[in-house]
């Protein structure tokens, strides 16, 4: 849902929220009288929604200001159902430093913050951008996109248990299976076949119509993992850990065929979104960028236009611009810590992506290794520059052109052009 309320309306009061799991801390401050209330209210939809008609009564549908160390949450979802509201989220750092700059004891409590969140409010207003949700369709795909994210990383810590699992009894299956062993057919073919011994006991036809139903059709690769079961020996005869490993892989296999369906579905409607988002063709035009890195780029660079001023920007925000701390004569350049992560870790993952698929990308990389930087700090110095493509494009919502890029660093007699 979006605001209509102009931002520029001069509101008629100042909340600050100190938000909390049951109950939150509020201080209200009505303009007009410079009188600060001090109250608390339960996160309940019946207790949110009575407070927020009353004040919409109280003050006549004039707008409010909230300002609440909250982006994504049930308080914040809550008040986006009120048109009146002007959202101000802060991030919690900010508030720790204000915190410091105007105390000496440091000391922390719910009502403190809401106070402190209401001076923040009052004093820094002008310069605190309010916030205005993307589309529905957008934040539905910035959800959907962090919530596969994590999936994703719970099948790699269950993929990486069963490997670690196989090798103590079973080796030869991380031979038979590939590497993937988050798939289907690792799945299916560890659910039939959890040791060497039950496997050695089933015939070769089943073995082959098995591989066949998986789509894995190559004679000569099946020949070789047929032969490969023939000539197994075990590992080891300890009656023990075959046992304990053959549980333990069972119960790792469960765990995988419950994400395997999930993430085909969330992977299914991220694609149905896109195919019907206004800026889809725009990220999907980047090298490298593919289902699943298209959609993430979207949702970090969301549909607000005005919301990033500056290329540099984003690249602070992200967390991919670096940060050079000096005192003296001494001068230290690091990684930026805070940050979005999951933004960090997208264009991160998309300029590592787009190395095989960009001629100007490869040969980028490759110039920062032979200056001596690692891989990562290689890729993090290729998605600073990325970025600022990305940036120019989606302000212009201009699709990207690899030819004409390249084009333009010949034309710019750029040093990058020589290696291309």
């Amino acid at each position: 849902m979006t605001q209509p309320l102009s931002t520029t309306d001069t509101p008629a009061a100042l909340v600050g929220i100190d938000w909390a799991d049951q109950q939150h801390a509020v201080c209200l401050q009505h303009l007009g009288s410079g009188r600060v209330e001090a109250s608390s209210l339960k996160q309940t939809p019946e207790a949110i929604d009575d407070w927020a008609t009353k004040l919409r009564e109280r003050f006549g549908g004039r707008p409010v200001a909230v300002c609440l160390e909250q982006s994504k949450g049930a308080l914040i979802y809550a008040l986006l159902k009120y048109d009146f509201f002007i959202l101000y989220p802060i991030n919690p750092a900010k508030l720790a430093h204000y915190r410091k700059a105007i105390s000496q004891s440091e000391a922390k409590d719910d009502p403190t913050d809401a106070e402190l969140l209401l001076k923040y409010l009052s004093h820094y207003r002008e310069q605190m951008h309010a916030w205005k949700p993307d589309d529905e369709t957008t934040r539905l795909i910035r959800t959907l996109v962090q919530q596969r994210r994590q999936a994703i990383r719970l099948r790699t810590r269950f993929s990486n248990q069963l490997r670690a699992q196989l090798k103590c009894y079973f080796p030869q299956a991380l031979e038979l299976l590939g590497s993937d062993l988050g798939t289907a057919m690792a799945c299916d073919f560890l659910q039939r076949w959890p040791s060497l011994v039950e496997l050695k006991r089933a015939h070769m036809k089943t073995l082959i119509d098995f591989y066949y139903s998986h789509n894995c059709r190559r004679r000569k690769l099946i020949d070789a993992r047929l032969e490969k079961i023939r000539h197994a020996k075990p590992l080891t005869d300890d009656t023990a850990i075959i046992e304990a490993g053959v549980m333990q892989v069972r119960m790792l296999v469960a765990l995988l065929r419950e994400l395997i369906r999930p993430i085909a579905d969330c992977d299914e409607r991220i694609e149905q979104l896109m195919d019907r988002h206004q800026d889809a063709p725009l990220f999907t035009s980047f090298p490298g960028a593919g289902a699943a890195m298209a959609p993430r780029l979207l949702a970090a660079f969301g549909t607000d236009r005005d919301a990033i001023d500056s290329a540099e920007m984003m690249q602070t925000y992200s967390g991919i611009a670096p940060v050079t701390r000096r005192s003296g004569k001494v001068s230290i350049v690091h990684r930026r810590w805070a940050c979005p992560k999951f933004v960090r870790q997208t264009f991160h993952e998309f300029a590592g992506h787009s190395i095989p698929f960009s001629h100007w990308a490869k040969a980028y990389y490759q110039q920062q290794r032979q200056r001596g930087k690692r891989h990562h700090a290689a890729v993090r110095a290729l998605a600073f520059k990325w970025i600022r493509i990305l940036y120019r494009c989606w302000k212009t919502r201009t699709p990207y052109n690899e030819d004409a890029y390249c084009q333009a660093l010949q034309n710019k007699n750029s040093p990058l052009a020589a290696a291309l």
